[in-house]
């Protein structure tokens, strides 16, 4: 058995959702925030058996688009930020980062 665990951007987190119900896959979600972007995602915690691994991460990889987005930097923390004009920087967002874990036990109560 594993446990994957996928963190997406909140954007994403309907449709994947949505996805993993259509194929059976059992998912807890949780409403997490990044810490580059300080901007909600969306973690979800599926147990599978080994066989259906592949199949998981499919559907995630089908249903998690990256996209780019234009942020603010964060003005610097020592020295004087007066002069400091923040021009938006674009960066590439969304995706999925996953995580695949062995479970040695599995219990329901």
């Amino acid at each position: 058995m594993k446990m994957i665990i996928a963190v997406v951007q909140d954007k994403d987190s309907n449709k994947l959702s949505n996805a993993l119900v259509e194929h059976n896959f059992r998912a807890t979600k949780l409403a997490t925030t990044g810490g580059f972007l300080k901007a909600g995602n969306t973690t979800f915690m599926i147990g599978t058996d080994d066989i259906r691994v592949d199949k998981a991460l499919q559907i995630i990889k089908e249903n998690c688009q990256s996209r780019d987005q234009l942020v603010a930097p964060v003005s610097p923390m020592g020295g004087n930020a007066d002069s400091y004009v923040p021009y938006p920087v674009q960066v590439e967002v969304g995706g999925a980062t996953v995580f695949v874990l062995p479970i040695e036990n599995f219990l329901q109560f």
